[in-house]
C-alpha cells in the first residue's frame, strides 16, 4: 500500500546513481579493443598526462582502483607494521583497510557535525609517537580543512595523504584538490563525477614518492616495463621490490580520457542539483541540507541531508524506507568505521568513542545527485520528502 504522504504525487522511479556515458567514451572503447593493446599502454600514458595537467601536479599514477592508491601511497611513504595511520570513521571501508594490509593500525578520528569532514581537533589528539600519517578524507566532495590539517601535520613531521576519491574536480581557496599534499588518491569508480568502471589515480609532486609508487604498482619491476611489448621497448627487465598488481588498463583509460574532458560539464550539472536541493529543503526545519566552507568549490559527489529527528516521529530506517517504497534510490554515506564488527572486536572501539561520527549516522540519507538528473525527478525527491516530513511530524 502506498503512503498517503506520498499517493498524491506522480510516481517516478529515480535510481541513486546513474553513470553518463557518451558516444565518445563508447567510440574510443571500441578503437582500444580493436588497436590490439588492452593492457597498460599509450592511453594510459595520455590519461595519466591530461589528469596531472588537469589537477596541476607533476606526477599522476593511474591504478585499477583508489583503494590501491591509497595501498601504494602508504607503502610509499614507508608506513609499515607498529605504525599507526589517523582515518576518519566517517569514510568507507578501503580508507582504513589499507592500513590494516600494511600491518599498521588505524586509529579512527571523529567527524565535524556539519561537514562530516574530519575534526582537526580530535585529529591532533589522537597522535602519538607512533603516528606516520593522517588521511583526510573529502567527504562527499567537500575538502576538509586543510590548512588545520597541514599545520597538525608539520607540528607533529606527519606525512598527509589525502582520500580524495569523492574530490573531483574541488577546491581548497585557490588550490585544486590533487596538487595540496603529499600524495592525493583519487576514484574512477562508476558513481564518481567521471569513471573507467573501475579505477583510481594517484597525483604528487614528490618525484621520490611517485617513482617508488610508479614501480611497485607493477610488481616491484623497473619502470616503463610496459614498453618491453612496444616496438620501442625491450624484453628484459628488473624486479626491484615486491611490488603489487595494480595497474590500469588502456581499456579503462580510453573510457577516462573522454570522462575527464566532460569533468566540468559533469561538475556544473551536479552543482545545478545540488543548488536546487538547497533552495527546495530551505523552509524544512526537520530537513538539513549540506553545510558548505566558505573558501570551497564542493565536488557533489554526495548529496546528504540531515533529518531533525527530535521534529519527527519516525526514525531514518523508515523515511527511508518511504523513499524507496516512492521509487527514490538513496544510500547512507557511511556507517561509520567504529560500529562495524572489525574495529569493535579487534579495537575495542565502542558506539561513544567517536560521539558525533555516532549521532549523525542516525539522521543522515544521501539522495540522487548525477548529471542526468532532469528537472522533474529532482522536484519529485523534494516533493517527496517534504510529503514525509508533513505527515511524519511531531
Amino acid at each position: 500500500m502506498r503512503d498517503s504522504a506520498t499517493s498524491t504525487l506522480k510516481q517516478h522511479t529515480i535510481p541513486f546513481f546513474r553513470p553518463t556515458i557518451g558516444d565518445a567514451e563508447i567510440e574510443s572503447v571500441v578503437e582500444t579493443l580493436r588497436s590490439g593493446w588492452l593492457t597498460t599502454g599509450p592511453k594510459v600514458k595520455q590519461f595519466e598526462a591530461q589528469f596531472a595537467d588537469r589537477v596541476g601536479a607533476r606526477h599522476a599514477i593511474a591504478v585499477n582502483s583508489a583503494t590501491s592508491a591509497l595501498h601504494l601511497a602508504l607503502e610509499a611513504v614507508g608506513v609499515s607494521p607498529g605504525d599507526e595511520v589517523l582515518v576518519p570513521t566517517m569514510t568507507f571501508a578501503s580508507t582504513a583497510e589499507v592500513v590494516v594490509h600494511l600491518g599498521a593500525t588505524p586509529v579512527l578520528v571523529d567527524c565535524c557535525a556539519d561537514t562530516l569532514n574530519v575534526d582537526p581537533a580530535d585529529l591532533e589528539r589522537k597522535i602519538t609517537p607512533r603516528t606516520k600519517a593522517v588521511m583526510p578524507v573529502h567527504y562527499g566532495g567537500q575538502p576538509c580543512q586543510m590548512d588545520r590539517i597541514h599545520a597538525i601535520a608539520r607540528r607533529h613531521g606527519l606525512h598527509v595523504i589525502e582520500d580524495a576519491a569523492h574530490a573531483l574536480p574541488a577546491r581548497y581557496g585557490d588550490q585544486v584538490v590533487g596538487s595540496i599534499s603529499d600524495v592525493t588518491c583519487f576514484s574512477f569508480y562508476a558513481n564518481k563525477t567521471i569513471t573507467t568502471g573501475e579505477g583510481g589515480m594517484i597525483t604528487t609532486d614528490d618525484d621520490r614518492l611517485a617513482e617508488r609508487m610508479r614501480i611497485m604498482t607493477l610488481h616491484g619491476i623497473s619502470k616503463d616495463a610496459w614498453k618491453r611489448f612496444s616496438a620501442e621497448g625491450t624484453w628484459y627487465y628488473e624486479i626491484l621490490a615486491p611490488g603489487y598488481k595494480f595497474n590500469m588498463t588502456d581499456v579503462a583509460a580510453s573510457l577516462g580520457i573522454h570522462q575527464l574532458a566532460r569533468c566540468d560539464q559533469f561538475w556544473a550539472a551536479r552543482q545545478r542539483c545540488a543548488e536546487q536541493y538547497d533552495s527546495g529543503f530551505a523552509d524544512v526545519p526537520e530537513v538539513t541540507a549540506p553545510f558548505v566552507e566558505i573558501n570551497v568549490q564542493h565536488a557533489w559527489h554526495l548529496y546528504v541531508i540531515q533529518l531533525g529527528l527530535e521534529r519527527l516521529a519516525i526514525g531514518r530506517n523508515a523515511f527511508i524506507e518511504k523513499l524507496n517504497r516512492a521509487g527514490i534510490g538513496t544510500s547512507v554515506h557511511y556507517t561509520p568505521l567504529h560500529l562495524h564488527p572489525l574495529y569493535r572486536d579487534r579495537y575495542g572501539y565502542r558506539p561513544g568513542d567517536l560521539p558525533v561520527a555516532a549521532s549523525v549516522y542516525e539522521r543522515i540519507i544521501s539522495l540522487p545527485i548525477y548529471p542526468t538528473l532532469e528537472q522533474g525527478d529532482i522536484e519529485y525527491v523534494i516533493d517527496t520528502v517534504k510529503a514525509i516530513v508533513a505527515e511524519n511530524r511531531k
